[in-house]
Parts: structure tokens; sequence; C-alpha cells
């Protein structure tokens, strides 16, 4: 009836814990109630409390929005439910109000449970924009998920969250109190957290130093959780290709730069043609050196990269959440 995925006996038994997500020290903190409530509701309920049903996860993608959602059901030991928001739209009217009330039931059944809705935004964007003059079948499915989320008791130990990176396109009605009402925002990791991140993916990885993660994660700026795995993934194809047994500085160092700057290309290019790239980055080069308050320079290169033939990249030392009228004009 509908096509999301309960966790497995073997996902259950190997679970995810607040302990396997590095960084995000706030959400965790706010997540961490919902575990309480989970564990014993009746606490809550003697008091008069209710605890928010529905949550909210919003930030760029692969912060880890999914991730901290398998280790709310992990630490309160309760089953986990994940689906997208994509699943429940069929060209056929109703169905995707029928899959709704039917997770929404088996949650119930099953309580304490955990829903987990993946891009939220593919079914609650604001209504009244679509066909069929406000009553086509994403609608009615959005429609549907209100009243379920209206229709929780206070002591029905069911918990929604839901996954977006345009929390700016979701309906109104979505994001009142009693509904998805409490929101966090999971943001890009600073230095700290690219450490503890890498730390935790590289777990089970043959590094010849591990304090070689210190050197990427002070050169990884703007990179989120997925890039770090990712990069450390590359680097143990790198050395699995040179058919070593560990992972070395410069397997780290490649696959950054692979991740960065894209996959090394082999091209024709004419020797004429590489010293006009040669001058046109030493242009660049000579640019951001003689300049004061742009990033220091990291690499140059004339090899062609990704869909470049050439680049000069700098990477910043300092985390910036502002940036100044001098940097700008600097970079």
């Amino acid at each position: 009836l509908f096509s999301g995925r309960f966790a497995t006996p073997r996902e259950q038994r190997t679970r995810v814990t607040f302990d396997d997500v590095a960084g995000q020290y706030e959400a965790k903190k706010e997540v961490a109630e919902l575990v309480e409530f989970l564990r014993d509701p009746e606490r809550f309920a003697r008091v008069g409390a209710e605890v928010p049903h529905g949550v909210l996860l919003m930030g760029p993608p692969g912060t880890g929005k999914t991730l901290l959602a398998k280790a709310l059901a992990g630490e309160a030991e309760v089953p986990f439910f994940s689906t997208s928001g994509s699943e429940f739209i069929e060209v056929f009217v109703g169905v995707g109000a029928g899959r709704v009330r039917k997770m929404f039931e088996a949650a119930r059944e099953k309580a304490p449970f955990v829903i987990f809705i993946d891009e939220l935004d593919s079914i609650g964007r604001t209504r009244g924009t679509g066909l069929g003059g406000g009553h086509d079948e994403r609608e009615q499915t959005l429609n549907q998920i209100l009243a379920e989320l209206d229709g929780f008791d206070e002591k029905e130990a069911v918990v929604v969250l839901a996954a977006t990176n345009r929390p700016d396109v979701l309906d109104p009605a979505l994001l009142r109190p009693g509904r998805f009402d409490r929101h966090l925002v999971l943001n890009l990791p600073d230095k700290a957290a690219r450490r503890a991140i890498l730390a935790i993916h590289a777990r089970k990885l043959p590094l010849v130093a591990i304090s070689d993660l210190d050197l990427i994660a002070a050169g990884t700026p703007g990179f989120s959780g997925a890039d770090l795995k990712n990069l450390l993934n590359e680097a143990a194809i790198s050395a699995a290709r040179r058919q070593a047994k560990r992972i070395t500085r410069d397997d780290l160092q490649e696959a950054r730069d692979k991740v960065m700057m894209g996959t090394v290309r082999t091209l024709a290019i004419l020797p004429e043609e590489r010293h006009r790239l040669a001058v046109h980055e030493s242009g660049h080069t000579a640019a951001a050196y003689f300049s004061a308050d742009a990033d220091p320079l990291y690499k140059v290169t004339i090899f062609p990269r990704g869909r470049s033939l050439g680049g000069t990249h700098k990477l910043s030392e300092e985390e910036r959440h502002t940036l100044s009228e001098d940097y700008l004009q600097a970079q």
C-alpha cells in the first residue's frame, strides 16, 4: 500500500545512535528531548506537557538530516520507518492520501514509533498552485498529512520527522503549532565538526597516520558530512588502485582535489595553448598573492580537471559567517 522502508532486523542490530552523528550539537540536544518522550510518554502526560509530534529538519544536502532521524529511533530503541515525499504521488487521485492513512495507522498500532519523510517539499508546497482547481493528487496527499498530524492524541508516542532543503516553499499550514512546530536547522560543519565526522567515517579505514585527518579537516571548508564521507571513500579507492594496504596523506589530498576540482582529464593540448593557460592562471595567482585580504593560495594547476582546463584555488584559513567589503573586493 505504501513503498516506504521499515528498518530491517540487521539494521536494528547495528542501530544508529547519537555517537554516529558528529557536530550538530544543538540539533542533537533538541532531538534528545524526543527520545525521553518516546521512552516514557506518561512522564510528560502527568504534568500536562505535550511533546511535539512533528519535527522539521532543515539544511543543505548532506548535513545529516536522515542520519539524525535514524539516531533518534536508535537512541529510543523504537521502530523506524523511512519514506520520501515523492513516493506518495501517483497519477490516480486519492492513492497518495490512502498511503498516508495506512502509514499513520501502522505507526499508531506499533507505537512508540518514528516516521521519517524525506524531501517534504515534493508534497508540502503551498497549496493553490497546482492544476485541477486545487484538487490535484499532491494537494490531497498534503491535506491528509495535515489531518493526520492534527489527529494525534497527546499521549500517543509517535514522532514524525521530515527533512527539506527548501523550507521557503512549504505550505504555512504545515508549520503551525500542532504540526511541524519544532524546526531544527542543520548547518554545514565547522573545522572541529569536520574533524569529528572524518574520525567517524575513518574508524574502519587503514590510515598511515590519523593526524592526516587534521589537515583534511582544515582544508575542506564548506564540505558537508556526505562530502567528507565521499572524500575518504575516494582516498580508499586511490590506495586500492595502487594496490597499497594503507591510505597515505597523498591519497587523502588527491581525493580532496578530486572532490573539489574534478577528475584529471587527459587532453591533447598544444604547446601554445598550454602557454596561454599558464599565463592566464599566473594572472589569477599574482592577483591573489598581492591581495592582502584574499584567501591564501592552495594550488595552481594547468592540468585539466572536471570542466576546466586549469585553475587557481584558494582555501580560507578561518570559518567565515559574514563577509566584509574588503574581503569581497579582494576575492
